[in-house]
Parts: C-alpha cells; sequence; structure tokens
C-alpha cells in the first residue's frame, strides 16, 4: 500500500491525536489491536482462479498474522484468523497452492501521515504484475529498478527476487525502519540478496540527486542516505514503480515532481503505478467524485492501444496509457480487487509538441 505520502511520520503524540485510518486489506485482523503486525501474503507460480479476480469475488485464503514489537521482527507463536477475526484452526488451512510467501511487517491503523505503515490493494496489484511478469517473461530479470512511495516494501519485496538492484525508497524513520525490517524477514524465504534491495530515503520535495551518505552516529536515519555510486546505478534504472500515491492534489503535484525529476536523468524510464479510486461527496461538485483523481489525469496526455494521443491541448510533460486488469491475473490470495483500482503505464515526454 505502500505509503504514497512520500513524508512519513510525525510525533507520537500527534499521531494519537490524529484521526486514524484502516486499510480495507487489513480488515480481517484482530480488532483493537494496536503495534506492528506480521501477515503472510501466499502466493504460487499459477495464478488464481477467475473467482478472486477483479470480478469482486472473495478470496477463499485465510491470512497467517503474528505480534511484532516495534524494536524487532521476533517470531512469536503464529496465529490464523478468518475475515471476520476469528480463530482458524490449523486443520482448516489449505495450503495447497502457496509455494511462495510474502512476509510483511505492517500496522493495522495508522493516522494519514503514517498510511505507509499499512498495506493497500494498489501495492497488492502492483505486486501481481511483478510476479506475472516474473513467471511468464524475463522483462524484469535483472533490471534496476525503484519504488517510489514503497511504503512497506511489498512491491519492491516480489521484485527483490529476479531484478539486479531495486531501491526501496520512502522517508521518515519509522516507515524506512519497517521497510528494512521486511527485507529481512523476506530475503531467505524468497532467496534473494538482501543487498539487492536498498532501503533509502527520497523526500519528494528535495532535488536529485539525493544527499550523499556521511557517516553520522548520532543520527540512526543516515543509514538511509545514498552513496554516490547508488546514485548513478538509480539514474541507470529502467524501471519505476509506485502504488496508491493517488489520494490528494498536493501529494499528487510532488510526485510527479520527483517522477520527473527521475525520469529525465539517466537511461529513459518507464514508470508503472496503480491507484485505487476512493469516493467522497463533494459540496464543491455536489457529487461523489475519487479524491485527487482528475488532478492526477491532468498530468499526463493518455495514449489508446493504436499510439494515438488525446487532445489535451496542454500537453503534459508525461504519456500515459491505461492497462487492462485483465491482462494481469491474481497471485495474491488475500485480498479481493473490486472494481476501483486502475493501473497505468507513463512514459516521460521532454518534448510535448
Amino acid at each position: 500500500m505502500e505509503t504514497g505520502d512520500g513524508r512519513g511520520g510525525g510525533a507520537e503524540e500527534e499521531e494519537e491525536e490524529e484521526e486514524q485510518v484502516m486499510s480495507e486489506v487489513h480488515l480481517g485482523c484482530p480488532p483493537r489491536f494496536s503495534g506492528l503486525y506480521v501477515s503472510r501474503f501466499s502466493f504460487s507460480s499459477r495464478p488464481l482462479g477467475p473467482s478472486a479476480g477483479s470480478d469482486g469475488g472473495e478470496c477463499s485464503g485465510v491470512r497467517e498474522q503474528v505480534a511484532a514489537s516495534s524494536s524487532s521482527c521476533g517470531s512469536p507463536d503464529a496465529v490464523t484468523v478468518d475475515e471476520d477475526g476469528d480463530l482458524v484452526l490449523d486443520r482448516r488451512r489449505n495450503r495447497g497452492r502457496s509455494d511462495h510467501v510474502l512476509t510483511v511487517q505492517h500496522g493495522i491503523t495508522s493516522s494519514l501521515r503514517s498510511v505507509g505503515l499499512q498495506v493497500w490493494k494498489a501495492a497488492l496489484l502492483l505486486t501481481d504484475f511483478v510476479l506475472h511478469k516474473s513467471f511468464t517473461s524475463s522483462e524484469f530479470n535483472g533490471v534496476t529498478a525503484i519504488e517510489i512511495g514503497a511504503g512497506t516494501g511489498l512491491v519492491g519485496l516480489a521484485l527483490a527476487r529476479v531484478a539486479k538492484k531495486i531501491f526501496i525508497t520512502d522517508r521518515g524513520s519509522d516507515i524506512l525502519d519497517n521497510c528494512l525490517a521486511n527485507v529481512q524477514l523476506n530475503s531467505s524465504m524468497l532467496k534473494f540478496d538482501e543487498a539487492k534491495a536498498c532501503v533509502r530515503e527520497l523526500d519528494w520535495k528535495m532535488s536529485w540527486p539525493p544527499p550523499v551518505f556521511k557517516c553520522d552516529s548520532s543520527d540512526p536515519s543516515s543509514k538511509y542516505l545514498w552513496y554516490t555510486s547508488e546514485i548513478e546505478a538509480a539514474e541507470k534504472a529502467t524501471t519505476l514503480f509506485a502504488a496508491d500515491v493517488i489520494y490528494s492534489d498536493d501529494l499528487t503535484d510532488l510526485f510527479f515532481s520527483i517522477a520527473k525529476k527521475l525520469m529525465s536523468h539517466g537511461a529513459e524510464k518507464v514508470l508503472y503505478l496503480t491507484l485505487e479510486k476512493r469516493y467522497n461527496f463533494s459540496m464543491d461538485e455536489l457529487d461523489v467524485v475519487a479524491n485527487g483523481y482528475k488532478h492526477f489525469r491532468s498530468f499526463f496526455t493518455v495514449q489508446d492501444e493504436s499510439g494515438a494521443l488525446d487532445d489535451n491541448s496542454c500537453r503534459p510533460d508525461f504519456v500515459g496509457e491505461q492497462m487492462d486488469l485483465a491482462e494481469v491475473p491474481q497471485y495474491i490470495r488475500e485480498y479481493d480487487r473490486g472494481k476501483d483500482l486502475e493501473m497505468w503505464k507513463i512514459m516521460y515526454n521532454p518534448n510535448p509538441e
């Protein structure tokens, strides 16, 4: 679900005062649980049947979860719950299709400023896309990529299985610490070298290249600064990923600002972006609208399947093509796609006519 806000968390006392939000993905978690949790998302090399796809059918799987402390990823006893938070006995588990497991430490609820601690549907969709490509083609084999607003780092973890290097980026020590914990939780299970999954701070408000690493024992967050060699590698990246980073106009402005900085340096890059349209009643428009969606669409010219562009007279710096979700099979069992997810392939257009 990745965070998307690129700004990180605030002080604990501010967190307590702010309104809490919860991802629909976490509806099966035990109610009234506070702190970090570990969920295990199962998948195999074969996609699920159509009942678990984008037609809104409910997933039949259950989610294994364990409580986790904020300072470590210990291994307490596992607890399995169904969608209502009720205990599922071991004899009811169905592991027949689950060849692999993504283990993700996350919060069940958070303030808006720390939504990167939760898992969101759009991140699971983008992870499905990465898994599909890795199982059916060599497109992402040996790729260098950047995940922007990574949140829990779910997409980057899936890509690390086949990539040469994946930079998992966000901002805020709480979110970055959690990303690093998830890399450590999954490297052995998914069989990738932890050095391939590089957790780094990327502040959308800052210029590119970002500040270079300087050893500072008084600042624990300095370990997330970039090395010069990493900046050079990131500029050679050919693929960017972002999930659920579109939910306010201000953040959308910042997101496309950092996307332009990254895509205008070094190798030609393609951005794969997933989002969930969230509807609310607007007093200004006296209608139900998806927050931030219209503003998001203003940043790029739409290209159809034939390659033709729409008649957007302002000719933005990006060209986008909406992808057909029917061509992205569902591999991860523990979520229902519903009807409000979208996926876009976006290219940088340095010379709009």
